[in-house]
Formats: C-alpha cells, sequence, structure tokens
C-alpha cells in the first residue's frame, strides 16, 4: 500500500497529490523489502513530579530531527468543548518507523503515546464467504488447473469488469474479466472436482451468480450468464423503485413532506460520484483525504461510498432508487482506498467543523484504537451521531462499532428479495421468520448491536451511471443514518429540548430509533439488537402534527382500503364492482368512488365519527410505547416500484406464502386483532371483516380523517 504522505514538514497544508491507489510508473526493480509501520504519535498530560510535558510542535520537531523516523503528516489537537465530560484531543503526528524503534523513543521519552495507525477495511462483502469443507485428499501442490470463463447476458452481450471468485480446497483465486467478457484463472494445486464454488457479481445492472459444485472445463470457455436487474424490477431503471429495505422500514408509507431537509450527513467512505443521476446535485460538499485533491471526493473508484450514499439521499426523480433524506446536506469525506486511522480521525474533524448531524461509517478494524474512541467521543459531545456498521466477517462486532457512543447496525436479509441462484441466496443462514427475514452468515454480532437493518441484495446507485445489489452492514448502516436524519429534521424533540448540538441530543436521537424497533426473532438477539427501526414509529410525533388536504381523504381512505383488499383482509365484493368492470374500491388501485365516503359510511355500516377532511384529530387508541396503531403498521417488504411515497402498493415479485405473509416487521396481521394487538376470540370471513374494518378505522382516526370516538372511554 502506498503513502498518502504529506510533506516531511508535517504542516497542514492540503496534500499534495499522491499515486496512492493509482498505477506507479514502471523503474528499475528492486528487492522487496519489509515495509515500515505507520505510527499515530502525541504527548500525553503528565501529572507532577513527571518528566516535562511535550506539545505538539515539539513533538513533531523530535520526529522530524531523528533519521530513522518519516514523519507524514500532523493531525491538530483540540481544546476541550465548553460543559463537555470528554477531555480535549492531542495534536497527533503521523510517521513511519519500525517497531524497534519504537520501543526506544518509549524508553527515551515517556511523555510519548504511540499507537499503530492501521488500515481500516470496507463493510461490504465482495464475494460470498468461503465454506469451508474438508479436503478429501490433499493435491500435490505440482498440479495446476486453467479455467477460463466467459460472462455475458442472455443477448450475448459480454460484461466486461465483473468480478470472478473461484474457490476450491486450497487458496480461492479471483481476477475480473476483460473488454469480451473473458477472465482466466490458474489454480496451484486444485483440479475440477476439488474446485467447490464460483461466483460472478457483475460492476452493475445483473444480479451475481453463485454456483456450488460448478461442472468446470478446463479446454473450453465456462459461460455464466448473469440476470439483469430489469427483469426483476420492471422498468427499471427508467422507472423508480423503492428497495425492500426502505419498504420493510416504512420509508414508503410517510408523506413526501419529510424529506430531511436541513439536516446535514457525512458518507466517510470512497467518494461519492457526482455524475450519477441519483447522485447529481445531492452531493455538494466533501474533502479527499486520499490524494487531496479539491473535488477528489467526487470520484469513486471503488464503487462503495457511491451505494453508500445513494441509500442515505438518492434523488427522487422518478427514476432509479430513492433515498431516505432526499433533501438533506450530504458531505462526503473519501478516506478509501487505504484508509487508516489517522484518516478517520481528520474526517471526524471535518464533520465536527462543518457541523454535520449524523456521519455513516461503514467501515471497520478489528483492532481497538484509543485515539479514534478519544475523537467520536468528542464528536458526540458537539452533537455529532455517528452510526457504524458492524463488520461483514461473521465473527464479533468490529472497531468502531464496540464504542458505546455509537449506534452499531448488523444486516439482515429477506428471502424474496432476490432470485436464486444469486451470491446473496449464499448468504441465508441459521432460522428464518415467517416473512423470509434472515441473519446472513456474514454479519458480525454480538452484545454491541444495537440494530439491525436490510444488508442483502440492498439496490443502490454505482459509478458512473449504474446499479448494483450488494451486501453488506456497509449496506445496512445507511438505512439507520437515513432515518437518523428524518428523526432529526422532524421529530419535534429535536426543535425542543434536544435542539442544542450536545451528547444528549445524540443519546435521546439513539434512543428514539431503538425504542421504533419491531424485534426479529432470528435465534439470537446479538445478531438483531432492538430489531429493525420503523419509520412511522419514529416519526410518529411527526406524523400527528400533518392535516391532509380535503382533496386527500377520498384517495387515502380508497388507498387504505385497496391494500386490505389486496391483502385478503377485506372481501372484494364487498365494495362493489368499479366502472371499467374490476372489483374493489374502484376502477382503480388506490381510488374510490366519491359517493361510497361521502356519507361517512362503508359497507359494513356507518363509520364511527363521520368523516373528518379538514377538522381537529381525533383520538388514537395507543399500544406499545404510545404509537399510534397507524405508525404501527408496514409496508409490504418484497421489491417494488413507487414513483413517490405514499403511492399504490408496489409489485412483489418473489413473495411467497399466504396474501399478507410477506408484510414487513410490525404490520398489520391478516388474523382479526383486539385492540392491544392480541388475537381475538372470533375466526372465519365475518369475524376477519370486522377485525379489518377495526382497524381502518383506527388507521383513518390516526391520520386525523375520522372525528373522535364518541363511545372511547379514553376520549
Amino acid at each position: 500500500m502506498t503513502s498518502n504522505d504529506k510533506p516531511k514538514d508535517g504542516s497542514e497544508e492540503p496534500r499534495p497529490a499522491s499515486p496512492r491507489g493509482r498505477q506507479a510508473s514502471r523503474q528499475a526493480p528492486q528487492p522487496v523489502q519489509p515495509r515500515p509501520r505507520r505510527y499515530m504519535v502525541a504527548a500525553l498530560p503528565q501529572p507532577h513530579p513527571a518528566p516535562p510535558a511535550l506539545d505538539g510542535d515539539t513533538v513533531r520537531r523530535l520526529l522530524e530531527d531523528d533519521p530513522e523516523v518519516r514523519v507524514l503528516r500532523r493531525l491538530r489537537g483540540a481544546a476541550r468543548n465548553p460543559g463537555a465530560q470528554a477531555p480535549g484531543f492531542p495534536a497527533v503526528v503521523v510517521a513511519e518507523m519500525t517497531a524497534e524503534h519504537v520501543e526506544a523513543l518509549r524508553r527515551q521519552y515517556p511523555q510519548l503515546y504511540f499507537e499503530r495507525d492501521r488500515l481500516l477495511t470496507y463493510s461490504d462483502v465482495p464475494q460470498p464467504p468461503r465454506r469451508r469443507r474438508p479436503a478429501p485428499a490433499v493435491v500435490p501442490p505440482g498440479v495446476e488447473s486453467t479455467f477460463a470463463f466467459l460472462v455475458r447476458d442472455a443477448d450475448g452481450t459480454p460484461l466486461p469488469g465483473a468480478s470472478v471468485l473461484v474457490t476450491g480446497h486450497g487458496w480461492p483465486a479471483q481476477t475480473s474479466t476483460g473488454a469480451d467478457g473473458r477472465a482466466v484463472v490458474t489454480m496451484v494445486g486444485e483440479t475440477p472436482d476439488s474446485i467447490t464454488a464460483v461466483a460472478v457479481r457483475p460492476r452493475s445492472g445483473y444480479w451475481s451468480v453463485h454456483i456450488d459444485r460448478p461442472a468446470l472445463s478446463t479446454t473450453r470457455d465456462n459461460l455464466i450468464e448473469p440476470t439483469r436487474l430489469s427483469e426483476t424490477f420492471a422498468g427499471f431503471p427508467g422507472k423508480q423503485v423503492f428497495g425492500w429495505g426502505q419498504q420493510a422500514m416504512n420509508l414508503d408509507r410517510l408523506p413526501p413532506t419529510l424529506r430531511g431537509a436541513g439536516v446535514r450527513i457525512a458518507i466517510i467512505d470512497s467518494g461519492a460520484d457526482v455524475r450519477h443521476p441519483d447522485l447529481r446535485d445531492r452531493v455538494r460538499a466533501g474533502v479527499d483525504l486520499v490524494d487531496g485533491e479539491p473535488d477528489g471526493w467526487s470520484v469513486d473508484a471503488a464503487y462503495h461510498g457511491s451505494h453508500c450514499a445513494a441509500v442515505v439521499s438518492g434523488a427522487d426523480d422518478g427514476r432509479g432508487v430513492v433515498g431516505f433524506a432526499v433533501e438533506a446536506e450530504v458531505h462526503v469525506c473519501k478516506i478509501f482506498p487505504g484508509g487508516r486511522f489517522s484518516d478517520l480521525i481528520e474526517a471526524l474533524d471535518y464533520c465536527v467543523e462543518q457541523r454535520v448531524d449524523v456521519v455513516n461509517l461503514s467501515l471497520a478494524s478489528r483492532h481497538h484504537s484509543p485515539l479514534v474512541a478519544a475523537k467520536i467521543e468528542q464528536a458526540r459531545e458537539a452533537g455529532v451521531a455517528c452510526v457504524v456498521a458492524a463488520g461483514n466477517d461473521g465473527g464479533p462486532v468490529g472497531f468502531p462499532g464496540t464504542l458505546p457512543g455509537v449506534l452499531t447496525v448488523a444486516a439482515v436479509g429477506k428471502a424474496d428479495a432476490f432470485p436464486p441462484g444469486t451470491a446473496h441466496e449464499a448468504e441465508i443462514h441459521g432460522p428464518m421468520t415467517g416473512d423470509g427475514y434472515f441473519s446472513p452468515r456474514f454479519t458480525c454480532h454480538g452484545p454491541e448491536i444495537d440494530v439491525c437493518a436490510p444488508g442483502v441484495a440492498v439496490l443502490s446507485a454505482v459509478p458512473p451511471d449504474g446499479y448494483a445489489a450488494l451486501d453488506g452492514t456497509s449496506m445496512a448502516a445507511p438505512h439507520v443514518a437515513g432515518l437518523a436524519a428524518l428523526v432529526l429534521a422532524h421529530h419535534g424533540d429535536f426543535q425542543g429540548p434536544y435542539g442544542a448540538r450536545d451528547a444528549r441530543r445524540v443519546d435521546h436521537l439513539f434512543h428514539i430509533i431503538k425504542s421504533s424497533c419491531v424485534p426479529l426473532n432470528l435465534g439470537d438477539l446479538h445478531r438483531s439488537g432492538a430489531g429493525m427501526p420503523n419509520a412511522l414509529r419514529a416519526l410518529a410525533p411527526a406524523l400527528a402534527q400533518i392535516t391532509p388536504e380535503p382533496v386527500e381523504a377520498d384517495a387515502l381512505l380508497g388507498e387504505l382500503t385497496a391494500e386490505m383488499t389486496g391483502a385478503g383482509l377485506l372481501a372484494s365484493s364487498a365494495w362493489g364492482t368499479g366502472g371499467s368492470g374490476q372489483t374493489g374500491p374502484g376502477a382503480q388501485p388506490g381510488t374510490a368512488p366519491q359517493a361510497a365516503y361521502g356519507t361517512g359510511t362503508t359497507a359494513n355500516g356507518p363509520v364511527r365519527g363521520g368523516l373528518v377532511t379538514g377538522g381537529p384529530r381525533g383520538h388514537a387508541t395507543t399500544s406499545g410505547g404510545g404509537v399510534p396503531p397507524a405508525e404501527q403498521g408496514g409496508a409490504p417488504g418484497g421489491a417494488g416500484t413507487r414513483p413517490k411515497r405514499g403511492g399504490s402498493a408496489a409489485a412483489r415479485p418473489y413473495s411467497t406464502g399466504p396474501a399478507g405473509g410477506d408484510r414487513a416487521p410490525g404490520d398489520v396481521p391478516a388474523g382479526p386483532r383486539t385492540a392491544n394487538g392480541t388475537p381475538a376470540a372470533g375466526t372465519g370471513p365475518a369475524a376477519r371483516e370486522q377485525a379489518a374494518m377495526a382497524w381502518l378505522t383506527e388507521e383513518m382516526r390516526a391520520a386525523g380523517l375520522l372525528g373522535e370516538d364518541p363511545a372511547d372511554p379514553a376520549e
């Protein structure tokens, strides 16, 4: 890994362009030597009596004068925030030296603190994890097998740049296809019979492919034909798609007025390609900590940061994908490729200076950093909320997700969100809920997990103008970061008692998100935490302040009725037949004949309280934390397309099971229920329809479209 060095003098000017991430020019060969290690060096406060204290300038000069040390740059210190409990942050010098020299300096200068400046990793899953199987025999190391692959679509179009991973009993081999869609892999110590899996991931526009125990040939091309995304999502990308995860978290059921305006979000990642239609005019500022280029943050060679950014704030323009907080102000801090702890510290400094509200950290390390922990705590004291991916090696939670002051997010998947035969299918692990939710094998787990969010087959933007479905806790964290932005923008608490930028604000935000969660029974709470956040629950106070326009009343009631009829909760014949001969509340789903609701009656009789289109809001029966039933509902978890939030029900191409069986956690159950959500005593069509009408009435009353219930003792 080449260095992102600054001048030897340690100045804090923007970094000059470096070859990091670029192909170095060919020079004369030289012997390969071990790399020196990179350290962060800081002077710590000293008690009395003690060796004399050193300031940051003195430490820099001391290291610059040492011939065995190469100073790369200096990170400025920060004083303690007024009223904050966290101490100030010391100035840090980033330098390269040997481990032996570090020990010598420690003995000579006990005032100095040395910490390895370790590499960070992305928190996505580039390929399915290898399934370890005992080899039936040890293959002689002299044996070689060469496999040629041809990756193209069903029309014969070659797919360049597709990643091909071949796994055997020994080391796996990975390569990518050329312009003709071909790739060649030579594996030492393997035979065609010892290959356990082949996985192919196109750059964009196609589903991945995963084949267990493939029958490979060494004498001809091995053909692999991925499926287009547009075969799953009709009309995509010309038609806008709400991702399955956004539907599972009920984003698509929020009114279009809740869009995150006034909140600043930072994506600390590999940049964000602003050429993409879903990111153009959405990401407007940032900093390049890789090459120091003024606009380097707008280039994303890894595709990772762009994917995360579009989940958070993809444009709501009727095409492609749409994000959670489409009107939030998005900043990008580019630290990948080659991001280290020191880069993360510098990026967090930028976030504090720019008064960023929410930071998405889709990164992880297997090592703890006291300096990074101190910087994250300082950011928290300044009102910066850090949402962190748990990590993807299937083990314990990675750092900084282990810190108490962050919100740590694990990944979940849904079995009907992707076609069979994809790499996503290889991630299914352990028990599955009745709705098809599962904890993927890659997600890190442990008591530090706060919540879980969609992180398998997440559809989002990749450079320059494509789309890809990726896996990882990297994809789960932006779902929660986007919801956090909506809560900060629209929840009344943050315009009132928690309006100040301090740690109380961050802690209250995390409390609201965790309190909104719908638990998922995946066999281990350490894999799901409090559960999956629910946008309707988290934003219930904001929804209570919305007064629908009169014209919205009929449409909303018709849409709710259509959704219930489609879910099997209402008999379609009870609502008559539309003018076009279609059954349901009207000729078109989501609309209703005017006469059916103008008098406040339904096919089952009058609706208590009458229909109110513009008056004061009625009372809503609450349960489970005081959330109105309207906010406890969910949206279908399958893939679908909707031009705007609140549109008609999405198509679910892979949903299976009985009607209503693929609804998101927290949705209204298909069977009859009492007011507190327990099963009702009655059974059969009449009981189901009675329960359905009771739920519809409460939904309408919570939305302010029905008057108060005179029979309700709580009134």
